[in-house]
Parts: structure tokens; C-alpha cells; sequence
């Protein structure tokens, strides 16, 4: 069977608005990762959202990575709200849920909200259930869709490879996320605080630039009060 394959979607800020969500916080970019760049974003910020290229390099650490986790175990609250990727170039949209479905309870939705919608429903369901839903969930592709043609640049084909790659860093419990569809589970990347997460995912994200010094292909955005 045809995988599920959607638009690529670029950091859109109306994407937020457009799944219902009332725009007490919005995406930022991270000019850079010195100090005095971060001291740019507004705070609080309660997730970043990470773009990078999916190399020969990262494919091997991910597959090492996933095998020390199976054989020493690590600790992930059940609170963690974690779905899986079976959608071609829906990385971005899964990232934004991951996001927002972490940080549910500072959130302002509108009444009639999509995302809120699909939050509810799937809050209950495996990582595994919440992906297939997300298949069926029309009112999120929509909504995806129109947001990818909206982007600074043309979208591409449907057809078109990306390897381009969005993943959510989050806050659940006073520890430090990583949630990619991608891969089987999320990564505690170790304790954080309000205060000091978005140091801490900064910190994890030049982990990512530090395995692929040659690449330029990374972007990080924060979601932080409005």
C-alpha cells in the first residue's frame, strides 16, 4: 500500500492559528546559540522545535542510539504524550503536535479548535494508534496543506524527497525530551528546569550540528509567549 505523503511544511507562524490555538504563545526563531543571541528569545519558552538533515551520519548514530537505549533502559514519564511518523513529510506537523500536546495545559484554545479536537481524543491511544488516527484526521491535513503553500519558498512535489527533518525538544516533568516520530520512543535527554530549558535544548541541539560539522542545514524555533 502507498504510504500517507503530505506537503512539506516550512515554519509557518499562522499554522498555530489556524489549529484553533489562541495566540498567547507563537513560534520565534533562534537567530544563533550564543548567550547573547538566546537572550533575544522571549520567555517563557516551553518547547523548541529542531530542523536538520537527515545525513549517513545521523542514520548510523540514531540506529546506536536505539540500541544502547534498548539494552540500558531510560526513564520516560507516562505523562510524555509521544505519537509515531507513518506520514511522508509530516514532520513538521507531528513536531508542532508534540509541542502543543506537551504544553496542553498552558495552552488557550478556541472552542471549535482542531487541534484540541485531536488532543482529546487521542490522548488515550498508543504512540502507534495516535499516528493511524492522525492518517484519518482530515481537519489537521487540511490545514497542514494550506500552510505548506503558504511558505516563503514554492512547495515541493508531493513526490519530491526531503531529507529534511523536524523533532519536538519539550518539558514534561522537570526532564528534558527529544520526541522524533521517527524513531520507536522519546529520548530523556536528562533534567531542565522552566528556567533553564531553553539553554538545555540549545544544548541538544548543537549535539545534532556537532555529529554533522560539515552541514549548515539546521534551524531551531522556539515556542515562547506571545
Amino acid at each position: 500500500m502507498e504510504p500517507h505523503r503530505w506537503l512539506p511544511l516550512e515554519a509557518n507562524p499562522d499554522f498555530l492559528k489556524q489549529l484553533g490555538i489562541h495566540p498567547d504563545w507563537q513560534f520565534v526563531d533562534v537567530y544563533g546559540m550564543e548567550p547573547e543571541l538566546l537572550s533575544m528569545v522571549p520567555r517563557p519558552v516551553c518547547a523548541v522545535l529542531l530542523l536538520f538533515p537527515i545525513t549517513e551520519k545521523y542514520e548510523t548514530f540514531r540506529t546506536e542510539e536505539e540500541e544502547r537505549i534498548k539494552a540500558k533502559g531510560q526513564d520516560v514519564k507516562s505523562s510524555v504524550y509521544f505519537m509515531k511518523q507513518t506520514i511522508n513529510n509530516a514532520c513538521g506537523t507531528i513536531g508542532l503536535i508534540h509541542a502543543i500536546a506537551n504544553n496542553r495545559e498552558k495552552m488557550n484554545f478556541e472552542t471549535n479548535s482542531s487541534l484540541k479536537k485531536f488532543l482529546e481524543d487521542s490522548l488515550s491511544m498508543t504512540p502507534e494508534e495516535r499516528a493511524k488516527y492522525l492518517e484519518t484526521y482530515e481537519a489537521i491535513r487540511v490545514t497542514h496543506e494550506s500552510s505548506a503553500h503558504e511558505g516563503q519558498t514554492e512547495a515541493p512535489s508531493l513526490d519530491e524527497k526531503v531529507d529534511l527533518h523536524f523533532i519536538a525538544l519539550v518539558n514534561v516533568g522537570g526532564h528534558l525530551y527529544e520526541l522524533d516520530g521517527r524513531k520507536p520512543f522519546p529520548i530523556n535527554h536528562g533534567e531542565t528546569s522552566d528556567d533553564s530549558f531553553l539553554e538545555d535544548a540549545i544544548e541538544v541541539c548543537k549535539k545534532f550540528m556537532e555529529r554533522d560539522p560539515e552541514e549548515l542545514r539546521f534551524n531551531a524555533i522556539a515556542l515562547s509567549a506571545a
